[in-house]
């Protein structure tokens, strides 16, 4: 099925409120891992979201035309870095992709960006090695909403943290905002 928009032409005043209400609603900021082949890529994201429990699922909207979507389709997986407050700024860093001469290879196998390190547990994408905490995932769905994929994965594997996450980066930590 082909979604179909139902919202109507707005003014520029009304697109504005639009905008100021949906960047209001709470969210975090993650970075997206992907990997298909050598082409690995990491890239940032504020709606993931735990959709089951049994199997532990989570979802991740990725833009339809971003090379995320494209690496997570053909690779059949995704991970997500969960980020300290403090790494707010290296968000900013994965809002378009990494050109290819950033990455670093041991043989034809990319194993890190030069600026950061990059790790792996079960499926193969990258995950952040300095993330608060990480969650990998197998691809089970990629359901089409238009402008954005809806990625649901099954967890097959955790970076758990010593402690309590509640030091998680969340938007209202930054100046960014999203709102479609």
């Amino acid at each position: 099925m082909t979604p179909v928009s139902h919202t109507p032409t707005l003014s520029d005043e009304q697109d504005r409120a639009w905008r100021r209400v949906l960047w209001a609603m709470p969210s975090g900021l993650y970075l997206i891992g992907s990997r298909f082949d050598a082409r690995i890529n990491l890239m940032t994201a504020n709606l993931v979201i735990q959709v089951a429990t049994s199997p532990r699922s989570v979802g991740v909207a990725i833009e339809r035309d971003a090379v995320t979507a494209t690496l997570v389709r053909e690779g059949e997986s995704f991970s997500v870095s969960l980020l300290h407050r403090e790494q707010r700024a290296l968000v900013r860093s994965f809002v378009k992709p990494i050109e290819e001469d950033r990455l670093v290879y041991d043989g034809a196998e990319p194993v890190s960006y030069k600026e950061i390190g990059l790790t792996r547990l079960v499926s193969g994408a990258p995950i952040l090695s300095t993330a608060l905490a990480a969650i990998d995932c197998s691809l089970t769905q990629m359901v089409d909403l238009g402008s954005h994929y809806f990625a649901i994965g099954e967890v097959v594997g955790i970076k758990a943290p010593e402690g309590a996450v509640e030091t998680v980066l969340r938007m209202e930590d930054t100046k960014m905002n999203y709102g479609g």
